[in-house]
């Protein structure tokens, strides 16, 4: 296939967004990548129908490419409410996906619709990741592509202790389930069937798994790529200066954010340090606590949610970022840290094992809480004392966000949508 047709591509983007990060940013910022080699028809949830609009009446050159689609709002469809933001953040988040679902439900008959119109070339579920929605538009007579597809990996049994007891109970409850279903879920062995040579894993890991449990090969991509405001220069650390840290992400017993407290517990008596902590939830309240039970308090500085522009300073400004959750892909912070020329310590597993490199930063094995502690701790200190290898890893901080870019993921979707197409001809 000549690599300049541009085909006719159906895009289920649930989670779409240009004024969103997590999810949303992933579906807005993948779909206008792909619009560069395709024309896109993409379908996704009427909520984002007022900043989709806005953004495209700016910028209309930019997106002539894309024709967006808005499943009709129902009533118990999900939008982000009051009522909503409290299901997704407590227990009651399995009612979200019972009612995405049953969106995906329309989402099909809107896709089989247009589909009549356009005759497209190829369809592609892509947000959300989880693997466990593959949707129905699969069915539709034409290949198909799903991915990035995230959700596999369990959290490590080992470390449910340091989750605390509401963490303990919910993520070993979401381990049992996600095993089953990967055992039992009729939708995505069907969906990984038709998909066989479009199927994209958004980690090394996911894709062992896809491998373990559905026999299929997989293409690698990380789901997220670097914010546009990649800096030109890094931070530098003074002699004598204090060693600045920083930590982002929502305050859940999953991001385990007292394994770094406890390590921090650990270094040297001498050396010093602050660790600006950015986000907000649940868990604020008692991390905050054990912060005092540790004689850290006055090290910290909890922020809050803030504006992203205010958070990339402080990221910006900081000596090191940590990353310590025990559930997570390619979480957003990885990359925004790596834009920002800030080295990064993380947890050697899910996407962080893939970013990762001994060019830009420091992965902790994970063998069992005692030793991650105790490793963070070390690395901490190494660096602590060696400003010339962080420095280093600084610059290639800098370089490694490259490797993420947008349009280098463009053009591995475009190969792997021809390969699907040609396949399907054959």
């Amino acid at each position: 296939m000549n690599s300049r047709t541009r085909l006719r591509v159906l895009v289920s983007a649930y989670a779409c967004n240009p004024y969103k990060g997590s999810e949303e940013g992933v579906g807005w910022n993948w779909i206008k990548a792909i619009s560069a080699y395709h024309d896109i028809s993409a379908i996704t949830a009427e909520f984002h129908r007022e900043d989709i609009e806005r953004e495209v009446h700016k910028h209309p050159n930019a997106y002539s490419g894309i024709r967006f689609n808005y499943v009709k709002h129902k009533k118990w469809h999900y939008s982000p409410t009051r009522f909503w933001k409290f299901i997704e953040g407590f227990w009651f988040k399995p009612i979200m996906n019972r009612v995405y679902r049953e969106w995906q439900k329309d989402a099909f008959w809107l896709g089989a619709q247009l589909h009549k119109k356009i005759q497209f070339d190829l369809v592609h579920q892509l947000t959300y990741v989880g693997f466990r929605f593959p949707g129905h538009l699969w069915k539709l007579d034409m290949p198909f592509v799903w991915g990035p597809i995230g959700g596999l990996e369990n959290t490590p049994w080992r470390f449910l202790r340091v989750l605390g007891p509401s963490g303990y109970v919910y993520y070993a409850g979401r381990n049992m389930i996600n095993s089953l279903h990967k055992k039992y879920l009729l939708g995505p062995k069907q969906a990984f069937r038709k998909a066989k040579n479009g199927i994209i894993a958004a980690t090394e890991g996911i894709q062992k798994e896809i491998w373990h449990w559905y026999g299929t090969n997989s293409h690698v991509i990380c789901e997220i790529g670097p914010p546009q405001d990649v800096a030109s220069v890094f931070t530098l650390r003074k002699p004598g200066e204090l060693l600045k840290l920083s930590w982002s992400g929502l305050h859940l017993p999953g991001k385990a954010l007292p394994l770094l407290l406890q390590a921090m517990a650990q270094v040297p008596v001498g050396l010093d340090w602050q660790l600006d902590i950015l986000g907000q939830g649940p868990s604020t309240r008692k991390w905050q606590q054990e912060t005092k039970s540790l004689g850290l308090h006055s090290n910290c500085k909890w922020h809050g949610r803030m504006p992203r522009d205010q958070a990339v300073d402080i990221v910006h400004n900081s000596h090191l970022f940590i990353i310590t959750s025990l559930k997570d892909l390619t979480s957003t912070v990885l990359l925004e840290a790596l834009s920002q020329g800030v080295p990064v310590i993380a947890l050697d597993h899910c996407g962080f094992s893939d970013v990762v490199t001994p060019e830009c930063g420091i992965k902790v094995p994970v063998d069992n809480p005692d030793q991650v502690i105790r490793d963070i701790a070390k690395s901490i200190t190494r660096l602590w004392f060696n400003e010339g290898l962080r420095r280093n890893l600084a610059k290639g901080a800098l370089r490694r966000v490259q490797d993420f870019s947008w349009e280098k993921k463009a053009e591995k979707i475009n190969e792997i949508y021809e390969r699907a197409v040609a396949a399907q001809k054959a």
